[in-house]
């Protein structure tokens, strides 16, 4: 595990982490690495939506597309 430095955080903001791991009785360590692992995760999400979104509109679907795009592709692999 890598030791981190030169890391800060808002006093109330710490001392919420702080209450928090207590409660869990789990280490601030931990809970800090379960939220940064949430955060990548969520800026993982978001960068697959945006893609997504891109995606469409380059293809100029719109979101009423959707509905019959499923439907044909179903259709197409159950006709196979």
């Amino acid at each position: 595990m890598a030791a981190l430095h030169d890391i800060s955080l808002p006093e109330d903001l710490f001392a919420a982490m702080k209450h928090a791991a207590e409660a869990e009785q789990r280490s601030v360590d931990d809970v800090l690495a379960d939220a940064v692992r949430r955060y990548l995760d969520e800026h993982s999400w978001q960068e697959l939506f945006a893609y997504g979104a891109e995606r469409a509109k380059s293809l100029g679907l719109q979101d009423a597309d959707v509905d019959r795009l499923i439907a044909e592709s179903r259709a197409n692999h159950r006709g196979q």
